[in-house]
């Protein structure tokens, strides 16, 4: 078993709640718009505030967005749920409870898997889910100030979430974010949700506690909402130093739900944490149970694309790509197709796969675009790996290229032509220099004939130079070999 990792001794176990808001154009369970930036209180109808005679009325379009997260991340789709009345009093909760689901959800288990790099190794980690259900989400309290009291928002009251429940398998705040981005691709891709972590369409919620290593789980502090990748790892890392603190100091930790100030990068407590009990669940009387047929999940699972795992495996089969490559290249459609586009025109998949990893996605990062934005289309970037696959440009000859074709200065072979990158190839003229080069070189030729294999280098250097970067690396040394014996 391998040893966890610790901080300053103590071992960090991390659990998420997510809520990602459904693509759907009207709320779970009225008609009313669920489109974002309205001016506030027009989009809460009487079914939304619960008004008397008002009946809700289950959105069929969020059923089967729920269908496919199950079907996605390999859970069990529960054929029959029930919807319960989660019981709390805030301002901006209109009803004065919220319609969720407690003890039968729709969606039960699963599992979400991902690459995380630790030290020299990359490491497959996969993160066991508890539940998914469906809820309604609240309104929104505004802080701003109206004439000395706060606002409340009921636009967003009534909009379809579905709370995504992991167990508390993290180990480190770099697991979580690496779990939160691997989440977000999986209901981005199969879209069911935006993602826009700045509008809360994907807003996350990590119950963080500290542990010695072998003890009981500790008291958990949950950090709601945290709205971008960066802010939920500054969050972590400041709650778990925190925790470890108040611990070697004597005091107990109480559970409670935070904020996260990304101005002060700390933590601060809001309310303690209230436990099931306290909300007082029961079955909702106004909704029937969700009964969801094999048929449904059927024609769900027929009409859904193919998913980022599936893809990854294909990219295996098909293109004997490594897992990890296969892996990354799955991050986006966009990416996944641009690097089949470059696969099939070349016929080197590795090759492809090296460079939109490598050049094409520092160069993204750098210029802060998307690979449907990247000014080398699939077809040049194959066209260059063509050119390195025949010898015709040596691999740093490739990287001058690229740079060209980034900046848009024309096809490959007409870069090629312009700059003067083509490799020498004439055995001959090649033969030529080393002959020179091992003439002027007799230290380094006597050292690498007495075993010192590192005196070679001596003289490639001196022939790349002679040759002005054109002579063929491999060739190169394949003559000096047989040159030395």
């Amino acid at each position: 078993m391998k040893t966890p990792k610790l901080v300053q001794g103590y071992e960090v176990v991390i659990g998420f709640e997510t809520h990602a808001q459904l693509s759907t154009q009207s709320k779970i369970f009225s008609r009313a718009s669920v489109a974002f930036g309205a001016e506030p209180n027009t989009q809460a109808c009487a079914v939304d505030l619960a008004l008397p005679g008002t009946l809700p009325v289950m959105n069929e379009g969020a059923v089967e967005r729920a269908i496919a997260f199950g079907l996605a991340v390999n859970s069990h789709i529960a054929e029959r749920s029930v919807f319960a009345r989660k019981n709390y009093f805030y301002p901006d909760l209109p009803k004065g409870y919220q319609i969720s689901q407690f003890e039968i959800p729709v969606v039960q288990g699963g599992e979400v898997s991902f690459f995380l790099e630790e030290g020299q190794e990359t490491v497959r980690k996969t993160v066991r889910l508890v539940r998914a259900h469906l809820e309604e989400d609240a309104g929104k309290s505004l802080h701003e100030d109206f004439i000395g009291q706060s606002g409340i928002d009921l636009n967003r009251a009534g909009t379809p979430l579905l709370e995504i429940v992991t167990e508390p398998d993290m180990r480190s705040s770099d697991e979580a974010v690496a779990y939160a981005k691997e989440l977000h691709k999986i209901v981005t891709w199969i879209g069911i949700c935006d993602g826009n972590m700045q509008e809360g369409s994907f807003r996350c919620d990590a119950n963080v506690s500290v542990r010695k290593p072998g003890a009981p789980l500790g008291t958990r502090r949950e950090i709601k909402n945290l709205n971008s990748f960066k802010f939920m790892q500054q969050a972590i890392d400041f709650e778990v130093h925190w925790q470890i603190d108040q611990i070697e100091d004597g005091h107990a930790i109480e559970q409670a739900t935070v904020l996260f100030n990304p101005d002060t990068g700390e933590t601060r407590a809001m309310r303690t944490k209230e436990d099931a009990a306290d909300y007082r669940y029961f079955p909702d009387p106004d909704l029937p149970p969700l009964v969801i047929g094999h048929d449904w999940v059927e024609r769900v699972k027929g009409e859904m694309a193919e998913l980022p795992r599936v893809m990854a495996e294909r990219f295996v089969k098909d293109y004997a790509l490594p897992e990890y490559d296969a892996t990354q290249l799955t991050q986006s459609k966009a990416v996944a197709a641009y690097f089949e586009d470059v696969a099939k025109a070349c016929g080197q998949a590795k090759l492809a796969s090296n460079w939109i990893m490598g050049e094409v996605s520092r160069r993204l990062n750098a210029s802060e675009m998307a690979i449907d934005q990247a000014p080398v289309s699939a077809a040049q970037l194959a066209a260059l790996i063509a050119r390195i696959s025949d010898n015709t440009i040596s691999n740093n000859a490739a990287r001058q290229v690229f740079e060209g074709l980034w900046n848009q200065e024309g096809e490959v072979d007409a870069i090629i032509e312009a700059k003067g990158l083509k490799q020498m190839n004439d055995t001959g003229e090649l033969e030529k220099i080393i002959d020179e080069v091992l003439a002027a070189n007799p230290k380094n030729v006597e050292e690498f004939k007495a075993g010192n294999t590192k005196a070679l280098n001596g003289l490639v250097g001196p022939i790349m130079k002679a040759s002005k970067g054109k002579a063929n690396p491999a060739q190169v040394n394949a003559l000096l070999m047989k040159k030395l014996g």
